[in-house]
């Protein structure tokens, strides 16, 4: 094996992290997990997908663009900004891994950069500052989303879509809505991003216990902002046992880490760098369902049966059509019960915010 290909398996591997399965409800072991992720590296000889970046200049789209560069699953990568691209996209064509990369700018090149998609990852949009909700960004970005899912549904209308802009308990409502009005909504390829709460949740965990961060498994259920992100604490993998004061404390923290980022760097962004993993942990995840490795699960927020909203989060098992199959919340605790149904009156409020402003 070439050095560089070498450095593009070691590089998918460290962002390989979606767990697969359950353990007496489905999950299977770390070990187990780790095997598959192995096979599947051991596999990989070709690159085969074609990915687009939407909001490639911006702080998450630059990260993001990087770690995809070096997923050997790529073969060509588009990065699509306002501004800036050809930059950006020239800067990273310097780096040595196979996968192709082509920057495109202004709303004219939008559907060429489009154009035969497989996955459209979208972190376009204005980023939180310190007191703002991600709500307040709702009066921007949900334009952004709507405009750009429906250049999706013109130049791509089959590709997976893995929205990353906020407020995603609304923009992936928006999505939605803007496919069904073009006649080519297909429940399974739409995804909000809520990779980072599970990321968080794993890491924070982890320090907490004292346990190998690669062993640590944490779901996060409901949606991706304040209240709506439930950790379920009690379904840790590896089983730990957590006092009442932790629980709350690791609880409310998860809840409000981003907000930890945004006020840390006092004014000059929110969070990137963690986010830009996050998402390309989500995007490996989802490019290795369709090229159909078993068993490839992550929590994200998709249209869902599982409660009455129409939209969750839970654990979504990926494959060639996407979400495959939407596993159930599965057995809580009576503090989880409680946030659960805290959380799914503030859920239903942005999820109809979102229907709302496409539909009137």
């Amino acid at each position: 094996m070439s050095c560089a290909r070498a450095d593009a398996l070691s590089a998918r591997s460290t962002l390989g992290r979606s767990r697969r399965g359950m353990d007496a409800r489905g999950r299977a072991s770390v070990r187990a997990r780790a095997g598959a992720r192995s096979r599947a590296n051991a596999l990989v000889t070709t690159s085969e997908y074609k990915v687009a970046v939407l909001g490639a200049a911006g702080g998450i789209g630059q990260s993001l663009s990087l770690l995809l560069k070096m997923n050997p699953l790529i073969s060509d990568l588009r990065l699509y900004d306002l501004a800036n691209t050809p930059g950006v996209a020239a800067d990273l064509s310097h780096t040595n891994t196979g996968c192709k990369v082509t920057g495109f700018m202004g709303a004219d090149q939008l559907e060429d950069a489009l154009k035969g998609c497989d996955l459209v990852v979208i972190p376009a949009g204005v980023p939180r500052k310190p007191g703002m909700t991600r709500d307040d960004l709702f009066a921007i970005n949900a334009g952004i989303v709507r405009d750009l899912c429906q250049a999706c549904t013109k130049a791509c209308p089959n590709a997976l879509i893995n929205i990353i802009s906020n407020p995603v308990n609304s923009t992936v409502p928006i999505a939605t809505e803007v496919f069904k009005k073009a006649g080519c909504y297909d429940a399974r390829k739409i995804f909000g991003v809520t990779t980072l709460d599970i990321v968080r949740s794993n890491t924070f965990v982890a320090e907490a216990k004292g346990l190998d961060i690669n062993d640590v498994d944490v779901p996060v259920i409901g949606g991706h902002a304040g209240i709506t992100i439930l950790p379920l604490l009690s379904q840790t993998y590896p089983k730990c046992e957590f006092t009442s004061d932790e629980i709350e404390k690791l609880t409310v923290r998860i809840q409000n880490a981003g907000t930890e980022v945004v006020e840390a760097k006092a004014g000059a962004g929110s969070a990137t760098l963690s986010m830009a993993y996050a998402a390309a942990r989500m995007a490996e995840a989802c490019l290795r369902g369709l090229s159909g490795e078993p068993d490839v699960y992550e929590c994200t927020y998709v249209a869902s049966n599982v409660t009455e909203l129409p939209f969750f989060a839970t654990k979504v098992r990926l494959g060639p059509n996407g979400a495959e199959e939407v596993l159930p919340i599965g057995d809580i605790s009576a503090y989880e019960a409680d946030w659960l149904a805290k959380l799914k009156v503030e859920l239903t409020g942005s999820i109809e915010k979102g229907m709302a402003f496409v539909n009137n």
